[in-house]
């Protein structure tokens, strides 16, 4: 249970759940830092939802009239300013949109505004270029999740900022990770877990089980997910596509499920491939991996390879023949998966959300000047 302490506001995109039948990576790891013992005392303010919250922070719905003018994120700013008005929190930290939180430090000029950056901030509205991505330096800290992100950030930026950004890496939480279960009982399963998009290379995977499993007699091949982090049909002409691919390779899709099944799936499969083509900012669902104990199988870009270090075996983003390759050799090597497991777990354990958590609460007592804080006890 998080304890009683300083308010800080903490607040999601717009489109981003904040639901376990819905969540997303972003809202996971707020939930995960907001869950945790902690000195600080957090409010989540998102979109409204259609299933029910976390129970864990407190969270808000924020909602625009349908009358008020403009785009939708200029009237999410408009419920989220109104809401921080009534709140008064201390600190505001708000989750990968730059935009927003520079417009919430105009309108709360005495109430210092974090930004955490989960992705490429390159990529994001109003950020391409290292002129506009220097005004972030007026923020009270920008926070990001890996050294990637960061040097992103920073690319070409010209001076020194008064707070350099600080890398809080997104955590795990191990103690409501399921317990990995022994390489000699793990099912002889390769798993894909993720949102049915390009940039995730769900189709590489299919595409490589198409080539391994005719040479792997005993084993079979399972998607997770869909297009959107929520039940219900999935429309969308990848995703449909993934799906046709994979029932003619004999791979199951099993379409969207609850974070906890998927934990629970990687904890108990012999082989987890995140075949990323695009550059993983952090590669939550390695980090996952790696706690379940999987032999782990990632795309060798973006910060892949420095999260998972010597716990994986790494190809080439986009490479169906190279990842076919890579599967087949750890499915006909169970010393070797035993191996990555083991190493996986012991990675994975120096990203626990106790860790992460009061890392990110020394920053927060930084930015508030807090001289004589100590953490809470776990």
């Amino acid at each position: 249970m998080t304890t009683a302490g300083r308010l800080v506001a903490v607040v999601l995109p717009p489109n981003e759940g904040f639901s376990p039948e819905a969540a997303g990576a972003i809202s996971l790891i707020i939930q995960r830092l907001g869950a945790t013992p902690s000195a600080f005392r957090a409010v989540v303010l998102g979109s409204p939802l259609r299933y029910p919250p976390f129970p864990e922070p407190s969270f808000q719905p924020v909602r625009a009239p349908i009358w008020l003018p403009g785009s939708r994120g200029s009237r999410y700013a408009w419920a989220v300013t109104r809401a921080l008005r009534r709140l008064a929190p201390e600190l505001i930290e708000v989750h990968n949109r730059p935009r927003l939180a520079l417009h919430l430090a105009e309108q709360f000029p005495g109430t210092p505004v974090a930004l955490f950056l989960h992705n490429d901030p390159q990529g994001m509205r109003g950020m391409a270029s290292p002129a506009q991505r220097a005004s972030l330096r007026y923020l009270a800290r920008v926070l990001v999740v890996s050294p990637y992100v960061r040097d992103r950030l920073m690319d070409g930026v010209p001076g020194r900022w008064a707070a350099e950004p600080v890398v809080v890496p997104n955590p795990v939480d191990l103690a409501a990770t399921p317990a990995p279960l022994p390489p000699e009982q793990r099912e002889h399963l390769i798993l894909f877990a993720g949102r049915l998009v390009p940039e995730k290379g769900a189709s590489t995977f299919v595409a490589a089980c198409a080539q391994a499993l005719p040479s792997l007699p005993g084993w079979r091949a399972e998607v997770i997910g869909a297009r959107r982090l929520r039940p219900g049909a999935d429309r969308d002409g990848y995703a449909a596509g993934v799906r046709q691919a994979a029932q003619a390779a004999g791979v199951h899709a099993s379409g969207h499920q609850p974070h906890g099944a998927v934990l629970h799936a990687m904890s108990r499969a012999a082989i987890v491939a995140v075949p990323s083509v695009w550059p993983e900012p952090f590669g939550l669902t390695a980090l996952e991996a790696m706690a379940g104990g999987a032999a782990l199988v990632c795309s060798a870009q973006g910060n892949l390879p420095a999260l998972v270090g010597d716990a994986a075996v790494l190809v080439p983003p986009g490479d169906a023949a190279a990842l076919a390759a890579a599967l087949m050799a750890l499915a006909e090597d169970a010393p070797r998966r035993a191996a990555l497991g083991r190493a996986g777990v012991a990675r994975a354990a120096g990203f626990d959300v106790t860790i992460a958590a009061e890392a990110l609460d020394r920053v927060r007592a930084g930015i508030l000047g807090l001289q004589s804080f100590e953490p809470p006890a776990g």
